[in-house]
Order: structure tokens, then sequence, then C-alpha cells
């Protein structure tokens, strides 16, 4: 697999802000992803950047521990070249943000709790090019097992409105269904349980129909103005339309499965499709069939400074995907857990310059 034109190589000198950011932040994540690929190798990206030439950086990173700033930027100038990520418009790459909820739940269902998170169905199965049945839409990757075969699965509307009712599915209740959508949504939150209990929901599986955000869908209807869409002006939006909450969400035809997780690490974000639990401020999530899990990206976002009052400029790790994440100059920023975290994440929507930080030995003749 040759490394694709979508990359042109750079010098670290060509990074805006590089000597200043704190790359042994950046640092322990990447590690986490060098210990994990002791079990399981990820999956080489589309775009040639194969998960063998990491070899040499996963096993430094397994062995030495930087004192300092300046020695975490001396590994990464060592094992990698910086290349500049061409988007696919020709002009800057995207940046969006996501975070992990905090939400109250309750183990059974009350008066006050009545929105169901719900775990795997037993009839929901992986549809791929070997057991897809003739005529079914190819973007599904999921379906409903019958007797005569994988149909496509009940959508959002349909199991909000009980197709999935007595099954026992239910991980925990929720007090409001926006929460819910959101949790979807982000693909993880933590939950105080009535019980006293604190745990955690991942993503397991999905509906596989495509995902359609509300902010789309009120921007076209009119009622948002797109420049103006947020989660947070989304959230407005429902509570100040409770009647039309379920016309907008059930457009979305998308419907997120859960599993239970603990807590291992509060200062840590959930286990995420890499694998790894994700780091605030320095996990991304990128397009997984372009780009390989545990590559670094160097991320230049200047007009972003949601997250500590300064331009955006930092090292970020690949460690998680999610399906609106499309095209090689894309990104998720992970924000963090909690409320001050989804109040950085829901404005998150900015330009930005991507800058993969490829192993040296897939660019031969680079400067050290």
């Amino acid at each position: 697999m040759s490394l694709s034109q979508a990359f042109s190589e750079k010098s670290f000198d060509d990074l805006p802000g590089w000597d200043e950011d704190d790359h042994l932040a950046a640092f322990a994540a990447f590690r986490r992803s060098a210990f994990h690929v002791l079990t399981k190798p990820y999956r080489s990206g589309g775009l040639g950047v194969a998960f063998d030439a990491f070899t040499e950086a996963y096993a430094a990173a397994r062995t030495v521990a930087p004192a300092d700033r300046a020695q975490a930027r001396a590994f990464f100038e060592h094992h990698f070249v910086p290349a500049r990520v061409g988007a696919e418009s020709g002009g800057a790459g995207l940046v969006t943000g996501f975070y992990e909820p905090v939400v109250d739940a309750s183990p059974v269902r009350t008066e006050r709790f009545t929105v169901p998170l719900l775990s795997r169905p037993a009839d929901l199965v992986d549809i791929d090019d070997a057991n897809r049945p003739p005529g079914m839409d190819p973007y599904l990757a999921f379906g409903r097992d019958t007797p005569d075969g994988p149909v496509e699965y009940f959508d959002r509307g349909e199991i909000e409105r009980g197709a999935l009712a007595d099954r026992s599915l239910e991980i925990a209740w929720l007090a409001d269904k926006v929460d819910a959508f959101f949790i979807h949504v982000q693909g993880s939150a933590r939950l105080t349980m009535t019980d006293g209990r604190l745990c955690r929901v991942t993503y397991a599986a999905k509906s596989g129909q495509r995902f359609t955000g509300p902010g789309r869908i009120l921007s076209e209807l009119g009622e948002i103005p797109l420049q103006a869409v947020t989660m947070q002006s989304i959230r407005a939006w429902f509570k100040a339309h409770p009647a039309r909450v379920y016309e907008i969400l059930w457009r979305n035809r998308s419907y997120i499965f859960f599993r239970e997780a603990a807590v291992d690490d509060p200062a840590l974000g959930p286990i995420a499709a890499a694998k790894v639990p994700l780091t605030p401020g320095r996990s991304v999530a990128v397009d997984r069939l372009l780009h390989t899990f545990g590559t670094p990206f160097y991320i230049d976002a200047p007009s972003l400074s949601a997250f500590d009052g300064k331009p955006f400029r930092r090292l970020m790790i690949a460690q998680d995907t999610g399906s609106a994440i499309t095209g090689p100059a894309r990104g998720d920023l992970f924000a963090g857990t909690g409320h001050a975290a989804g109040e950085i994440a829901g404005v998150v929507r900015n330009p930005a310059d991507f800058y993969a930080l490829l192993p040296r030995r897939l660019v031969p003749g680079a400067r050290r």
C-alpha cells in the first residue's frame, strides 16, 4: 500500500505553535495505544499509513518515560515526520467536538425516569458483503435477523414507539428524552444512579441507518440559522418546543445501543473505537477508513479558543471514529467529561489544518 498523495511532507518548524505545545500530555495518550496493540493491532487506513510502520515508536513508548515536555517533544521528532493532510475541498479541514455527558439515571423505570438506554438486541446482526441481501442499502452495516434472512433494522422512531418493548434490554432509565438523544450522539455517558452507583455506558452497536443531525434539520426548517447551530442552541430549541421534539428526533433514523462499562479512572474518558480510554484534549476521532488509529495529528485551528482561551494548536492522537467523521482532514476533538466539557464540545465547529505525524520509515530521506 503506497502512501497517499493526500500527504505533503513538512518540517516541525512549519507547524504553528509546535514548540509551545504540551507534548507530554500527547505522549501519555500515545502510550496507551502502544500498550493496547500488544494484544490486537490496529487496521491500516486507506491512505497508506501502515500499522506496522509504528512498531519502533510503539516499542520505544512502552520503554521510555519522558520526564518533561522537552523529552516528549524529542520523542515525536525522532520517530515521526509531519505531513500536511489535504482536505477534499482543497482548503482547510474541519474540527468539531464531543464529550462524555454525566446524567442522573435509575436502574428501574419510575414516574420520573421513563426514557431507556438499551443494550444490543439478540436479533441485531452485522451485515457485510458476504450476507447482504440483494437490494439492501450498501450503507447498512447492521440488520435484523429473520427466518427469511436479514432485513433493515427498526429505526429510531419504531424503537421509541415500542418495537423492542418487553425484551429486557434496558440498562438504565433517564428522565429526559433530549438527554438520551445526546448520549446517542456522543456515544457514551457516565450515569449517576439513584441507588448510589456511578457507572458508564459506551457504544455497543447501532440500528445502521444514516445519522441525520437535528441541527441540520432545524436549519433546513428555518428554525435555527445554520451559523448559529450548536448543541446549546439545539437544546434551547427543544426546551422551547417540547411538543415537537419527537418530530425532529425521529427524522434521525439511526439508533444507538449501549453496553455497561466501569469507570476505572475518573480523569479519563470511555474506552472508544481504538480500545483505549480517551484522553481529554488529546484524543481525536478520525475517519478510520482513511486513517490508522494511533496516528498523532497536530491540529492547527487558530479560530478555536473554547478549550483554554488560546488558539487551538495541539498534538492529538487518533483514538476514535464516528459516522459523521468522514474525509482526510476531519476530526472530532474529545473535550472530556461533564457539563464544562459539554460547553466546550457543543460550540466547536472550526476550520483547521491537519498535520499527520508519519512514522519515518514511510518517508525515506526525511530530515532529522
